[in-house]
């Protein structure tokens, strides 16, 4: 505790105080950044199984090369799901 030039005593906020203003900005920067960038609802390994499974198949049968229609697919699907690949 301090004291302030005209003799008045200086109290340090509270840390109750302190530390709900600093949730108030990370609550708020937390909820601007899940507005820009919608959160996946899922799991990646859940999201879009056809795509996976046809992908998946098509890698183990004709090797990865000669399956970029489905990988592309794949890709796609997991974008629309909230995914950055």
């Amino acid at each position: 505790m301090g004291v302030a030039e005209v003799g008045v005593p200086i109290r340090d906020p509270p840390p109750s105080l302190v530390l709900s203003s600093s949730q108030n900005i990370s609550q708020r920067s937390t909820t601007a950044a899940s507005e820009s960038n919608p959160k996946p609802k899922k799991k990646i390994c859940c999201a879009c199984p056809d795509t996976k499974m046809l992908r998946d198949e098509c890698i183990v049968e004709h090797g990865e090369a000669a399956c970029t229609k489905w990988i592309e697919a794949h890709l796609k699907c997991l974008r629309a799901e909230g995914f950055k690949v």
